[in-house]
């Protein structure tokens, strides 16, 4: 078939503006690093790939796509400075073949605000660019700007009729709106090395106005692309017509819910909907944070790239999204990962172990997409695998007496469930442990560990602690992951949270427990004691930091870290 791509990118709803105090004269490029890339039998006791056949002798081309923007607050200024582009990042977007943004406004200096009737009144906000703005895009290296959003009808039609005169006159393809239907739903088309490829723009956000505008509509007059679950036809039909005749067919949408990084179901059945209809790539974004990305049959999804140009800095975490195509199948993918600002402005790039970091952060956010490893992820590495059943009567005999005991535990062992994980071990190499935990947060914990699995965060061993006869030291000595054992806390009466099997230890010779007096347990921890866990610093393997993959995937479960204890216990965490 035609390769179709498609990407969606989501319209980022809108905080309270951040004073922006630091200016951004002399805005300019900087080095952008290398972005880097991150069992049967088992007892109880115990990046880039090959282009595909399907156009094989085609040259590669690469995409390049980043997240929203627009050029409000301290940012109003920048496109008044002669040689301003969108900063570091903006080498990777001109590298590129073709490099897509979505433009969080409509460019004009006129028209009235536009009413926002549907949403919440302290929710409404109005956005838009001067035309040389288009200027900073072009010199940036970005080829399309998608238009269709929530912001796009801010200064009603006339400031979508001069948002497409002024591309007329400008570098940059602008999509997703127009003066009729047709022309709304209409492609930027270009060839690239002997590739047809043809860019479309759509808004699938919350709809804040009943007004025409902002779905366009035969007769309707100027206005913006709409596929809103589940009135898509038009843009199916378009990207249906498209994929016949073109070889890649980008379609840069505007979906999902603010500040989730979980695809909602309307966005999992626009993008299969989407593949139905000829898409090889889904791209998306409007939680203000990147999402996951990855493969839904032969189809490229990625559900969120985040904020990038933009005017404050309360969520910082960004990139470019660079993707590597060759005939019909994308043959590659990488995350040029970034930072905005704590004041907002132009993204940095990240740029040693804060990148790799970032890198394996990205890929992690797969975990609750149903999505299956894009092309970069390490193909000799098997796929996440997991059980959970029941104790069986062989573990059950194991755990009498060492770490269970059932007229004294307090969670009968019925209550309790045995895990199996796949996870990466030391080596690099996939292995499987087991775990036993109870039966309430088993599900949880295996989403986890499939997050820190496609992560590659690496773990010594996962071993049920019946393997070192239910001593917790032993254990800890030995670099055991562990979960369920019925003990009191050291040196006291106090049940353990392991007791409840609501609690785990993760490496502990890398994360040990840091107790009063200078002890440390286990004994060779002290080594990894003075390591610096800050946000961002580069540690080694198997060490846990506040806010890497480890501390937020059990963060977003509810769960508790003890490196936050005035004691800190490094390698644990629980919950009630």
């Amino acid at each position: 078939m035609r390769l179709v791509a498609l990407l969606a990118v989501g319209a980022l709803s809108l905080g309270a503006c951040s004073s922006m105090t630091a200016g951004l004269e002399g805005v300019s490029d900087a080095p952008v690093a290398p972005s880097g890339q991150p069992g049967a039998g088992l007892d109880d006791g115990g990046s880039s790939s090959a282009p595909g056949a399907g156009g094989s002798r085609r040259p590669a081309i690469t995409l390049a796509f980043a997240g929203d923007v627009h050029f409000e607050g301290a940012l109003s200024d920048l496109p008044a400075q002669p040689r301003s582009t969108m900063g570091p990042l903006s080498r990777v977007l001109r590298r590129a073949d073709l490099a897509v943004v979505n433009l969080e406004s409509p460019v004009t200096t006129r028209g009235e605000l536009a009413s926002k009737e549907l949403e919440v009144a302290g929710n409404r906000y109005w956005f838009r660019s001067a035309p040389d703005a288009l200027d900073v895009l072009d010199r940036s290296g970005v080829d399309v700007v998608s238009v269709a959003n929530n912001h796009g009808g801010d200064y009603g039609v006339v400031g979508l009729r001069d948002t497409l005169a002024a591309a007329e006159t400008r570098g940059v393809g602008v999509i997703g709106i127009g003066r009729d239907r047709r022309e709304a739903f209409a492609p930027h088309r270009q060839r690239i090395k002997g590739t047809d490829v043809a860019v479309f723009g759509a808004d699938s956000s919350f709809r804040e106005s009943l007004d025409k505008i902002w779905s366009v509509s035969p007769g309707s007059g100027p206005g913006i692309a709409a596929a809103r679950v589940p009135n898509t036809q038009q843009l199916l039909a378009a990207v249906e017509d498209s994929a016949a005749v073109d070889d890649l067919v980008v379609v840069y949408l505007h979906w999902g819910d603010e500040g989730d990084v979980c695809p909602t179901s309307d966005q999992q059945t626009l993008a299969r909907d989407l593949s139905a209809a000829g898409a090889d790539i889904v791209v998306g974004s409007h939680a203000h944070l990147p999402a996951g990305a990855g493969l839904l049959g032969d189809t490229y999804v990625s559900y969120g790239l985040g904020n990038f140009l933009w005017y404050n800095g309360s969520r910082t975490d960004t990139g470019v999204l660079e993707l590597t195509v060759r005939g019909d199948r994308v043959v590659d993918d990488r995350w040029v990962p970034g930072a905005i600002p704590s004041f907002g402005g132009p993204p940095d790039a990240l740029q040693g172990g804060a990148a790799a970091r970032a890198v394996e952060d990205w890929r992690s956010l797969r975990s609750c997409t149903r999505l299956d490893p894009g092309p970069s992820v390490d193909p000799e590495r098997p796929s996440y695998a997991s059980s959970i059943s029941r104790i069986g009567p062989e573990l059950r005999r194991r755990m009498i007496g060492t770490s269970h005991d059932p007229a004294t535990c307090p969670v009968p062992i019925a209550d309790l469930r045995r895990l199996t994980m796949s996870y990466v071990d030391f080596g690099g190499e996939s292995a499987t442990g087991v775990m036993v935990v109870h039966r309430e947060v088993a599900r949880d914990v295996v989403g986890v560990f499939s997050t820190l699995y496609e992560a590659g965060f690496r773990i010594r061993r996962m071993r049920v602690i019946d393997a070192f006869d239910g001593d917790d030291n032993a254990s800890m000595a030995a670099n055991n992951t562990s979960a369920y054992n019925c003990r009191t806390v050291a040196g006291s009466s106090t049940l353990s949270d392991h007791a409840f099997g609501k609690a785990i230890d993760i490496n502990p010779v890398q994360n040990p427990y840091v107790l009063g007096g200078g002890g440390v347990q286990p004994p060779d921890g002290r080594r990894f004691v003075g390591i610096d866990r800050s946000p961002g610093a580069d540690t080694t393997r198997g060490v846990i930091g506040s806010d890497d993959v480890v501390t937020r995937s059990f963060e977003r479960i509810g769960w508790t870290w003890g490196g936050l204890f005035s004691s800190p216990d490094y390698q644990h965490f629980s919950t009630d």
